[in-house]
């Protein structure tokens, strides 16, 4: 049997445990059984995120965030999405203990480390607000790309952070747990949203092989949700140089955010449009934009959304 080549970028410098679903049906075959020859890849970040690659045609679909595609299909990229992979935030501000910060309205004054980006800037400012503080008070510290760690709290470095996942870096420090403080964002105010979506850009069109593509890794996604055994001994082999026990919590925490209910895959529209409404209201997204222009129709797509506007 001839088999298809899919190239699929992920969403970060390496590959973590949100990809567990794909590592899954890779490793079980299931790609090849629907006639794929799939290759799970990262992206070169001195060439660009996952997004510029499928605008580029190098790979055939990847995970990206979904404010960045968003800004990207009302930019006018021929980029779209064909799933979800989150049906939750993960980012989360984090501090630690015996700093008097035991809410986010105690943030003013303090210094705060992020990636400045618009959204990023955008969130922390509303979190802060939405707790009764003063946003123009933060101390914004740019942390560029490296997230900082509760340890580097400890330390001195700064006193709080944005970005780092609850279910991924958050589980790397060495600081007791009892000394840190984790805030996941959807708990204190921030719209929903999906993490993370799995799209397409103009290297693949072929519909029957997106949903070939779909429902194989759907069956990964549940097979991993099924058996975290399996799915921690395929990611303990694709990542091996973190500890075993931190990617068998990360699995516990992070394979209930892959379903709505019993379903993958849905593009939600109580996730969709609260999301790109409060882009808008900050100057990320142009208010007219519709977010389902974003949205190539699927089987799994449109499980729960409606069809784009001609």
């Amino acid at each position: 049997m001839t088999l298809t080549h899919v190239r699929v970028m992920l969403e970060y410098f390496h590959p973590w445990t949100n990809a567990a679903g794909l590592y899954v049906a890779s490793r079980q075959g299931w790609y090849r059984d629907a006639g794929l020859d799939v290759e799970l890849t990262v992206f070169d970040s001195l060439r660009g995120d996952t997004l510029e690659h499928l605008a580029r045609g190098e790979v055939h679909l990847g995970v990206f965030p979904t404010n960045r595609l968003l800004v990207r299909s009302a930019a006018g990229q021929p980029l779209t999405a064909v799933a979800s992979i989150n049906h939750r935030g993960m980012e989360t501000i984090q501090t630690v203990t015996g700093r008097g910060i035991t809410r986010p309205r105690d943030l003013e004054g303090r210094r705060l480390a992020l990636n400045p980006t618009p959204r990023g800037v955008a969130m922390v400012r509303h979190l802060v607000r939405a707790d009764g503080g003063d946003p123009d008070r933060l101390i914004l510290v740019d942390s560029g790309h490296r997230e900082l760690s509760a340890d580097d709290i400890a330390a001195g470095e700064v006193d709080a952070t944005f970005g780092g996942y609850w279910a991924w870096d958050a589980l790397f420090a060495q600081l007791p747990g009892e000394q840190r403080i984790v805030w996941p964002v959807d708990e204190i105010g921030a719209p929903p949203y999906h993490s993370y979506l799995l799209g397409t850009g103009p290297a693949l069109t072929d519909r029957t092989l997106i949903e070939a593509f779909l429902s194989a890794t759907e069956r990964g996604y549940r097979a991993a949700r099924e058996d975290p055994a399996l799915a921690l001994e395929i990611m303990d082999r694709v990542i091996p140089y973190f500890p075993k026990p931190i990617l068998a919590r990360s699995l516990s925490l992070i394979a209930p955010t892959w379903f709505d209910g019993d379903r993958w895959g849905a593009i939600r529209d109580d996730l969709m449009t609260p999301y790109t409404t409060w882009l808008a209201e900050n100057d990320i997204l142009p208010a007219s934009f519709d977010w389902r222009h974003a949205v190539t129709p699927t089987s799994f797509a449109t499980a729960v959304t409606s069809p784009a506007a001609p």
